[in-house]
């Protein structure tokens, strides 16, 4: 039974394809088509704003979507979410809905927008944020904070962070055939994600040192030893967080470690 999946498109769409490659999983879509390929018979894809993504998951027209908690909130959706992903377009940090004003404003904080005038694409969300309207600013999504800069705006106040979401139908999560290919789309998805940001480092150490390059090497539990034939010398591999590395080396050098190698991971499963 195939799953019907809705992808966002727009700023996430570029992410969410690399996301599924990482995750086994082709995606290909031309400029003007609404519905991308996927190489899995059990999936079909639709391609679909963010903004809509939550209506289109809770009345059952897709079994399932990918987008921003934002939207999710902003919509008043009834859906089932499956797990978090920390993704968005151009990093893994979360996205901020912010109160901004031109830097030369003289409104310091959100009391100053009493009687002012606001906008912004995410209504429902400012409505619950300031409860009345009338604000002279703007609300807007962002992530580094660069467009805002550019743009010459300062902000106030955050008013939302948000991650994205892998989403269901709640009828189609009771579904058991289908709940088996979200929850396995889930693994490898989040497998991803986990691998992005780790390698696999491996190295050679004397006996005689042994200890110590295990006692430098990080690991998910334990590093991997093993023997090599011929000497007394053993191979030592172990995943770690890819920011380590840069530090991790001089220290396995320093204690007798030959032969480093860092090796990209595509997905890790815990």
């Amino acid at each position: 039974m195939a799953i019907v999946l809705g992808l966002p498109k727009g700023s996430l769409q570029e992410s969410t394809f690399a996301l599924f490659k990482r995750a086994g999983f082709n995606v290909t879509c031309s400029s003007r088509s609404y519905t991308p390929s996927i190489d899995d018979e059990e999936i079909k894809c639709r391609l679909l704003r963010p903004q809509e993504m939550s209506r289109y998951v809770e009345l059952g027209l897709l079994d399932a979507g990918i987008c921003g908690y934002d939207w999710v909130y902003e919509n008043g959706s009834d859906v089932q979410e499956i797990c978090e992903l920390n993704y968005s377009k151009a990093t893994s940090n979360p996205v901020r809905w912010v109160l901004a004003v031109p830097n030369d404003s003289k409104i310091k904080t959100v009391k100053d927008l009493k009687g002012k005038r606001i906008s912004t694409e995410a209504i429902g969300l400012v409505k619950r944020y300031l409860k009345k309207h009338g604000v002279d600013a703007i609300v807007d999504l962002t992530e580094t904070g660069s467009s805002l800069r550019a743009n010459n705006l300062r902000i106030v106040d955050t008013i939302l962070t948000s991650t994205t979401r892998f989403i269901a139908n709640k009828k189609s999560w009771k579904n058991a055939a289908k709940r088996a290919k979200l929850e396995q789309l889930k693994m490898l998805l989040t497998g991803a994600l986990e691998a992005q940001r780790r390698v696999l480092l491996k190295c050679n150490a004397p006996a005689k040192t042994l200890d110590k390059v295990v006692k430098v090497m990080p690991a998910l539990h334990a590093p991997t030893v093993n023997k090599l034939s011929g000497g007394d010398w053993y191979a030592v591999e172990s995943v770690v967080e890819e920011k380590q590395v840069r530090d991790l080396i001089p220290q396995l050098t320093k204690n007798g470690a030959t032969g480093i190698i860092e090796l990209p991971l595509n997905k890790i499963i815990f």
